[in-house]
């Protein structure tokens, strides 16, 4: 645990405010949901609190099996990180902060596919090379919030003409699914 030095009073309602600093650094927005945790030397720890984070496991597997069926990299994303990653290149996506331009994807509650060499084609992670030709996006949507996303990466060169709207009907219906995971 990393001491920041400062320090908060609480208030007769037991409220201690987080200070901006932390917040921005954390990418703690209002409305977002906290973990409280508590230690036996009487530490209370605050954890963002990420429900597709919850389905960790679940979607691993999900994302294996687009990945086995589709033959892309499949990443599985909440708003702040990828959570799940399966295919070739999995290692440079899992458990990466997500771009600020899929951050505002998600808030969007966007879905779309593109190419490389169009505007609306975005980076997934911070430091995402861009490798591969195509993409599809689809936000996951839970009791109306935008929680995450599906991304597909199509690997090759001649997906343009083959692949049409398949790609983005199969991120999205994966996105459909895990929204509806999230609600039972």
């Amino acid at each position: 645990m990393k001491a920041t030095g400062i320090v908060r009073r609480i208030d007769d309602l037991g409220r201690v405010v987080v200070p901006k600093e932390i917040r921005r650094t954390l990418r703690i927005r209002e409305g977002d949901p906290l973990e409280i945790f508590t230690d036996r030397e009487g530490e209370i720890i605050l954890k963002k609190y990420s429900p597709i984070g919850e389905l960790g496991q679940f979607a691993g597997q999900y994302a294996e099996s687009l990945t086995q069926n589709s033959g892309c990299l499949v990443c599985i994303t909440d708003r702040d990180h990828v959570v799940a990653a399966a295919g070739s290149g999995k290692k440079d996506f899992e458990g990466k902060p997500i771009s600020k331009q899929l951050e505002a994807a998600i808030e969007e509650r966007e879905s779309f596919q593109a190419y490389r060499e169009e505007k609306e084609f975005i980076k997934i992670t911070l430091d995402d090379k861009e490798e591969f030709p195509a993409q599809a996006i689809s936000t996951i949507i839970s009791e109306g919030d935008a929680i995450g996303a599906v991304i597909l990466y199509q690997k090759e060169k001649d997906e343009k003409e083959r692949c049409g709207d398949t790609y983005l009907k199969l991120a999205t219906v994966a996105a459909g699914f895990l929204g509806k995971q999230m609600e039972q």
